[in-house]
């Protein structure tokens, strides 16, 4: 029942060159010394032989007076021992203190007084590794972080051969993702984000199999560039894209890219020299929202309302702004037809776009301090309907500066 279940997992053998990943020989690997006092379980063979034959003599008649009584009185231990385990759920069991076969699903005996146990999910879980500064080899700092999906494959080894799972497993993602990546340059990191997650991935594996552990997915997200290199840096580097972005493909990666330079060419660059600010922490630091701003805002949006713009933009969008007090309120700027209109409340018709977004974020985005594309793909916009029209926002945005200025 069991060897069909769960795999071999051999033990790294350290005198032989490292190869990253999972999918190493298994030839390769020796039995290792700091899991010695674990029975052989890879192998589903769950016998002790440090045990002696009195110990042995004496655990058999200890559960075999168990298995009696609770047969004799099974109408009423019936409702402690028998145990519902989920398919995507394994029991591991502890007898007398020594390991068992893991048990489940379907309905599981557990013995009283002399069972301990404990439930182990195997559904794939997931967990981010917040944005860290990176030092790569040419002298760049970068800022990146990760999100990683996993799962447990052998339940017995994710319980006895560490004692805090989750923890563990996101430093040991951490030190691997600062480490490989400190070998790479900015370059090599920018442009290779896709084969150096699934590098990632395969290292972090080779340290958490003897968990019982397998990492799924590794998908690395670039922050931005803190320092350019040193070697060269009057090269062209690549902007960081905003977090989500370098999953995208079509029209929807051409737009985020097209917003992204565009903002990055209109400011004049020093020549040799490269200069990166991290738009989503300034606006939030430097826009604060007191009452009466959104309205005070849309006054001067209906100030610039023209029937250019409708031409340029064809489009009506809603506002759902949430303040900092937890009120719900709701605005419109209808772009479709006339000369435009813009005011409070519902529009009569469907609007195209519904936008979705805190008041602080509304300010930052209509002064400039917050591009609508980076607000969507940081999650700070929730947008209902096509995206392609939500950016075209950004004409009323470039009119509403060049009349402040």
């Amino acid at each position: 029942m069991f060897k069909n279940s769960y795999r071999l997992l051999p033990q790294r053998d350290f005198s032989t060159p490292r190869t990253p990943g999972l999918f190493v020989d298994s030839d390769s690997y020796h039995k290792g010394l700091s899991f010695d006092y674990i029975p052989n379980v890879t192998e589903n063979d769950f016998t002790d032989t440090s045990q002696g034959w009195l110990s042995w003599i004496c655990n058999l008649v200890v559960i075999s007076l168990v298995y009696i009584c609770t047969f004799l009185t099974f109408p009423i231990t019936g409702w402690f021992v028998l145990k519902t385990v989920p398919n995507y759920q394994r029991i591991v069991v502890f007898r007398l203190g020594r390991i068992c076969p893991p048990k489940g699903p379907g309905i599981v005996l557990v013995l009283p007084l002399i069972d301990q146990w404990q439930k182990v999910d195997l559904r794939t879980r997931a967990f981010n590794i917040p944005p860290c500064q990176v030092t790569t080899r040419d002298g760049g700092v970068l800022s990146v972080g990760a999100d990683i999906q996993f799962r447990i494959w052998n339940p017995v080894l994710s319980v006895v051969s560490v004692q805090d799972l989750n923890a563990s497993t996101r430093m040991t993602a951490q030190k691997a993702l600062t480490h490989s990546l400190a070998k790479k340059t900015v370059r090599e990191i920018q442009t290779e984000r896709v084969k150096l997650g699934e590098y990632l991935g395969m290292d972090i594996n080779e340290m958490t199999r003897p968990w019982g552990l397998e990492v799924d997915r590794v998908e690395l997200t670039l922050g931005s560039l803190l320092k350019a290199p040193e070697d060269s840096p009057s090269a062209p580097l690549i902007m960081p894209s905003a977090p989500g972005l370098e999953g995208l493909t079509g029209p929807i990666q051409q737009l985020a890219m097209h917003f992204l330079s565009h903002g990055a060419a209109s400011q004049p660059q020093q020549e040799d020299s490269i200069a990166f600010t991290d738009e989503l922490s300034s606006a939030a630091e430097s826009v604060t929202a007191t009452p009466g701003c959104v309205e005070e805002l849309l006054s001067k949006v209906k100030l610039l309302l023209s029937e250019s713009l409708v031409h340029q933009v064809g489009a009506c969008y809603q506002f759902d702004i949430s303040s900092g007090d937890g009120q719900q309120r709701r605005y419109y700027v209808d772009l479709s037809q006339g000369s435009g209109a813009a005011g409070e409340g519902s529009l009569c018709r469907e609007p195209d776009v519904t936008l979705d977004m805190s008041d602080r974020d509304l300010l930052a985005m209509f002064q400039g301090e917050l591009r609508p594309i980076a607000a969507f793909t940081s999650g700070r916009l929730k947008v209902q309907g096509d995206i392609k029209t939500a950016m075209k926002l950004e004409e009323l945005i470039k009119l509403l500066k060049k009349h402040q200025l």
